[in-house]
This record gives C-alpha cells, structure tokens and sequence, in this order.
C-alpha cells in the first residue's frame, strides 16, 4: 500500500474555502510510510493510545487512521491491546519491534504533531486565498482609519496600496507615524484563511503555524467524537490573515528556513507565516545587514510572487510569496534601493510632518485622553516659543510625547497635571535634552 505523492486538488467544505478532511489514506497527499513514522513516533512518546486520542494528536480523522493503524499491525509495528465497547475505544500499542524502529525514527525527526500537509496542497490553497483577491473600498479605509489624524492623499495612498496587493515603502522622519500606520493596514484585511500546521517537503517537516503570528478563529467546526474531522481537516487552522512585523533584529539568515538539528525539522521563515497579509520590516536601515542586501532579496519573489527556498539536505523548492510586503524607514528610497528595485515597489508613500490643525487636533485629543485641560494660549506657546524657534517639524508623536511628560511630572509631584509655561518648558528641554 502506497500513498502517491503527486498534487491533488484539495477537498473544500461546504463554504468552499476550508479545506475538507481526507477520507482516505490517498487523500492526505503524504507517503504511507511517513505517516507510519509519525505515528509510531507518537506512540512511543505518548504510550498506549485510543482512537479517538490519536485522532485529536495528529489531527486525522478515524476512516484515515483505521487504515493506517490496520496497515502497522500486519508490519507488526502496533498491536490492540485492549477493545472497548466502540471503535474509538480501542486501544492501540507498539510492539517491541515498532518501539525499536520509534527510536530510529525519533532519531532522524523528533516531529509528532499533527500530521503536515503536501507542499502542492499548500501552494493551492494559498493561491486561493491570495491577498490579492480582496477588494478594498475607500468606504472600508474610512472605517479601519476612523478616529486618525491622516491626510486623505496619503489615505487614499495606503488603501489603494492595500488593495493591489503590491509593495509599499513608507518612508519620512522619525517619528511621524509611519509604525503606526503600517500596524494599523492590519484593518484592511478581510477574511479568514487556511494555515497547516506544518508542510512536508521531500520528506522534511516545516512548521508554519505560529501562534505569536497567528490568530486561531472558533468557528465552531470541531464537534466531539470520532466523526470530528469530516468536515474540515484540522491539519489547517482557520486564522484571521497573519501579520507579522520585524525590526532590527531582521537578518538574512532569518529569511531562509531555519533548521533545528536537535529536533530535525524546519521553522518556516517569517514572510512564509505571513502568507495571505501582511509582512512589515520596520525601521528599514537599522538591521546588522545593509538595506540593499534585504532589497536584493526580494527583488525576485515580489516580481514572480513566489519565494526559493532550500532544504539542508540541498533540496531547492519554491513557496508562494503572497504577502503584502511594507518598508518603513526614515531613509529616502533612493537611499536604500536602485531604480530597478523601486520600480518593483508598488508604492512610495510619505509620510511627513503635519500642519497646525492637523496638530491641533492631535494634541487636543492626547489632552482629553491623558486629563490635562487643554489650553489654547499654551498650545500656541508651544508653537511659536518652541517648534518655530528650535526648528523642530510638527510630527504627530510629539503632543503625546510632551504631554505624557507634564502627566508624568505633575503625578510625581501630587499635583493636577496643567498646560502651565513652567511646565511646557520642563516637557521639551527634559524631551529633546535641550538646554
């Protein structure tokens, strides 16, 4: 009995965008002998074991695992070691000769969780749930940035942005928005999607489900019993789209997967996990490894849209780059990237100082948050004693910035905090360490 290997087209559930439950051993799209290994595996590290426990363990329904475990029993692998009043009942164990190939096989991959899903199953399923099929509104921007100071040009920029699911670099000062602003593109995404557990490729195990990335959604697909998996198959976990963020710690080393010799299996690189939403790189200039290194890249899988990865083994494969990928950096674009990468790069988007009302409005706003009366004489204090004269841009993190630092000075001295002049000039030097 051999389980093919070749690409099959996925079973979907009644909504059909979840993949549904293989009813057969053929349907998982894995090699009969790998899911032998991983379930004996699993019983060594968990013993004795029902039906229904090693269904929920490896996330396979029972019609796939009476199979399976009928298949072990004439390798003389596993025995029954106890029947009960049902199937799920009955209870299943290695023999002394499967615990001899356990340790083997523990040997080469100490893997035993839920079972992975075929590399071609996972190219499609990403593909149909690709973040390019979203379609974004300017209705659906004006909600997710509902409550921003923002101007609309730049709005209209990220939704537009958003919606074709290209590149974008945001770039001006620090301290302008731009983090923030990336974080909250999150809004736009719309849908759930489909994350595996894990992939297998030529036999290697990489783990993609992350739940620091990751958000798990309780659809209420997972009823008890035996029968759990035949409308969905749990090897995927339906999420909210991922996003996913890095900064300064980003190295080349983390954009390839990263093998564990201890365990032997792989984790899937962060762009992998963020696969159908959004990947950020934030504060693009501040990683150990120079932004033209990062730009060349990913110069290929955003034109091609899909990424090359490579096994220790040598083994070289492409995954989907399906990623809404977003720079944010206090470079010009011309500082970090040639005129064939900008050109790949959908979007260049600024993000700069703000004028008077749009300030204004933001510091009125921190005021009430933080319960400091605002007070106009004082705001224009700020403005024409201090911005004018220290040169110093309107850029939207300062009022929460120096209101913070009254709130903070006036709670330490058990007083009401106030706009007061000794107060605006006892914020900004301690702010900006000015004399």
């Amino acid at each position: 009995m051999n389980a093919p290997t070749s690409a099959r087209v996925i079973p979907m559930d009644e909504s059909g965008a979840f993949p549904r439950a293989p009813r057969t051993l053929d349907e998982t799209g894995l090699p009969l002998l790998f899911l032998v290994e991983l379930a004996t595996k699993l019983l060594f590290l968990r013993g004795q074991m029902r039906l229904t426990e090693i269904s929920h363990h490896l996330h396979l329904p029972a019609s796939v695992l009476e199979a399976l475990l009928a298949f072990m029993r004439s390798e003389r692998i596993c025995e029954v070691v106890r029947r009960g009043e049902t199937d799920g009942d009955i209870l299943f164990g290695l023999t002394d000769s499967g615990r001899a190939r356990a340790s083997e096989f523990l040997g080469r991959c100490k893997y035993a969780g839920p079972a992975p899903v075929s590399l071609a199953n996972y190219v499609e399923q990403t593909d149909l749930q690709s973040v390019t099929r979203m379609r974004i509104t300017r209705e659906d921007v004006n909600e997710a940035f509902r409550g921003l100071i923002i101007k609309p040009d730049v709005q209209d920029q990220l939704g537009a942005a958003m919606g074709s699911g290209r590149a974008m670099f945001l770039y001006g000062p620090a301290g302008a928005g731009k983090t923030y602003l990336a974080e909250r593109l999150s809004l736009l995404l719309e849908g759930n999607v489909a994350v595996p557990h894990a992939i297998m490729v030529d036999g290697e195990i990489i783990q993609v489900f992350d739940p620091l990335i990751h958000t798990p959604v309780d659809d209420g697909q997972r009823p008890a019993g035996l029968d759990n998996l035949q409308r969905a198959d749990l090897r995927w976990v339906r999420c909210k789209r991922p996003v996913a963020i890095t900064g300064g710690e980003l190295t080349m080393r983390m954009l390839d997967l990263d093998y564990d010799m201890s365990t032997g299996y792989y984790q899937a690189p962060p762009h992998v996990k963020a696969n159908n939403g959004i990947f950020v790189v934030d504060d693009l200039g501040r990683q150990l490894v120079k932004p033209e290194q990062l730009m060349n890249r990913w110069i290929v899988p955003m034109d091609r849209h899909h990424d090359y990865l490579a096994l220790h083994s040598g083994t070289k494969f492409t995954l989907p780059f399906d990623v809404v990928l977003v720079f944010s950096t206090n470079l010009m674009p011309s500082e970090v990237a040639d005129p064939a990468f900008l050109r790949r790069l959908g979007y260049k988007i600024h993000i700069g100082p703000m004028n008077e009302d749009e300030y204004r409005n933001i510091f009125t706003r921190v005021c009430e948050e933080r319960g400091v009366p605002y007070d106009e004489a004082a705001f224009r204090t700020l403005l024409d004693e201090y911005h004018k004269v220290h040169n110093k841009p309107l850029l939207a993190c300062f009022p929460r910035d120096i209101i913070g630092q009254i709130a903070d000075l006036a709670r330490y001295r058990g007083e009401p905090a106030r706009l007061t002049p000794d107060a605006l000039h006892w914020a900004w030097h301690n702010y900006f360490a000015s004399r």
